[in-house]
């Protein structure tokens, strides 16, 4: 049995419109935008440089966050010039487009080992980001607090605020952590593990998923496609950014057994959003799947990389919230 303690923690940002704000029915892309932009401003020595030609990138709290370039004796993603990223911003839910300073604008964001430290850079960011305004028109806003979210592990600290507009003043906390106990990823160890157990797994996709396989966008969404997805991103993430060796999981053997799990029922449909690209001056097309998918099979020895992705998300674009999903039955609510 591998046991992998792999850190993060959930925040919740409050912010108090000082004016009129128009944002898009999607918000993601608009906060991680200019967060991108306000973060550049107030970090990067040489803003006239992009990160890849910077001599500064492989030391840069810029480059580490959005940029996120893989160092130069990584013993993976050589052919990669970046890695997934540290932060997951969770806009809100809601598809409304106007707020006004009687509104509050509620979001999420999860941050990833190392970049657990940098917290102080996001709340200073998102601070001066609201002085310069957000969404069409550019309504200024307030950060008003900083709350630990509340989570089922039992690592999180209770839940409380730990910074506020009045106080300008961030508490400390403590980090949580992703237990990854994985009887099947040792090759050594997988033999009769899975015990071909029938039960049902029922997922909800909350913001378009984006997921490729075979070099093309996916809709008929299969077990084994999601754990493909599930264990490169959680295993980049555990080397780049946790610092965990990751070279031990056996993805072959754990593969060969998702496939022995079935769709029972899917009920997935296309959502086709874009955003706008500051950097690229372009729209681009970002859409994914949304809906419910249930699974039968032998689930329980998957559950540990299922709820991990319930935090860490799942596919391209999570960075402004895409991917993500929820467990809905109670059974693997673990």
């Amino acid at each position: 049995m591998l046991n992998i303690e792999f850190p993060f923690k959930k925040f919740e940002f409050q912010l108090a419109p000082q004016e009129p704000i128009l944002l898009p029915s999607y918000k993601g892309s608009t906060l991680r935008g200019g967060f991108g932009n306000a973060f550049k401003k107030v970090v990067c020595a040489i803003r006239s440089k992009e990160c890849t030609d910077c001599l500064l990138k492989e030391k840069c709290v810029y480059s580490y966050v959005f940029e996120t370039p893989p160092l130069s004796d990584t013993k993976i993603m050589r052919n990669y010039t970046s890695a997934p990223h540290p932060f997951i911003i969770e806009p809100p839910p809601e598809k409304r487009q106007s707020y006004t300073p009687k509104d509050e604008i509620t979001f999420g964001l999860t941050l990833i080992g190392k970049a657990i430290d940098y917290l102080p850079y996001f709340v200073y960011t998102f601070d001066e980001l609201g002085k310069m305004g957000i969404g069409k028109g550019r309504g200024k806003y307030v950060l008003q607090t900083v709350n630990i979210q509340n989570s089922r592990f039992k690592t999180d600290s209770k839940s409380k605020t730990i910074y506020s507009s009045d106080t300008k003043t961030l508490m400390p906390f403590e980090p949580s952590f992703l237990n990854l106990e994985f009887a099947i990823l040792n090759s050594e160890r997988s033999e009769g593990i899975l015990n071909l157990q029938s039960s049902i797994l029922n997922l909800s996709f909350l913001t378009p998923t984006r997921i490729i396989y075979d070099g093309h966008l996916t809709l008929d969404l299969e077990f084994h496609i999601l754990i493909r997805q599930l264990l490169r991103r959680i295993s980049l993430l555990a080397y780049f950014h946790c610092g965990l060796d990751t070279s031990d999981w056996d993805f072959k053997g754990i593969i060969e057994k998702a496939k022995e799990v079935k769709v029972s029922k899917r009920t997935l449909k296309w959502y086709d959003w874009e955003r706008y690209s500051a950097r690229q001056d372009t729209r681009m097309k970002m859409g994914g799947f949304l809906g419910e998918i249930t699974f039968e099979g032998d689930i329980e020895p998957f559950m540990p990389l299922i709820a991990a992705g319930e935090i860490l998300h799942v596919g391209k674009g999570t960075s402004f919230g895409l991917g993500q999903f929820k467990i809905q039955n109670s059974k693997f609510k673990i």
